[in-house]
């Protein structure tokens, strides 16, 4: 059974692209991005900007539109079986050079870099792989993420804490 993924949130004040491969079960169930509690996305990013953790769709839309970060999947639709990106087949890939538009990319996980780099080839001088911020991941990065953000707004947001 062929599933949809999620739209685009960017608006004309975003300064960076972050991507990820295709939603989760739990964020399919949810309706927005990086559903999973469990999932480390919306602690780092709230972290890096000395901020709370945003804990609605609403809430979590607004602040990425505030704090001009773009984000979307590599892939629009596809076959999956849960929420594993090895079990992704036959992706239809989303239309990334339209929103992207000189912004620098960061790419959550090996998956979503891998499918980035193989479909847009002319993109790869602006984007960076980051390790997945998945729950199944454990070689997540605070400090990579922190980083990596720093260098896309350049410089330090707020004040950076592993604790958040």
């Amino acid at each position: 059974m062929r599933i949809e993924g999620f739209g685009p949130v960017f608006d004309g004040n975003s300064r960076v692209l972050i991507v990820g491969s295709f939603p989760s079960v739990k964020s399919r169930a949810e309706g927005f991005y990086y559903g999973n509690p469990q999932n480390g996305f919306w602690r780092t990013v709230s972290a890096f900007f000395g901020e709370a953790t945003p804990l609605t769709v609403e809430k979590k839309r607004e602040f990425l539109l505030r704090r001009g970060i773009a984000l979307w999947d590599v892939v629009a639709s596809c076959e999956i079986v849960g929420s594993a990106d090895a079990s992704i087949s036959a992706p239809a890939v989303a239309d990334i050079p339209r929103v992207a538009k000189g912004m620098p990319i960061l790419c959550n996980g090996a998956t979503a870099y891998r499918l980035l780099i193989e479909n847009f080839p002319e993109l790869a001088p602006r984007t960076q792989r980051l390790p997945s911020t998945s729950p199944a991941n454990p070689r997540f990065s605070y400090e990579a993420w922190h980083n990596a953000l720093a260098g896309a707004f350049g410089g330090a947001a707020g004040e950076f804490s592993q604790k958040s």
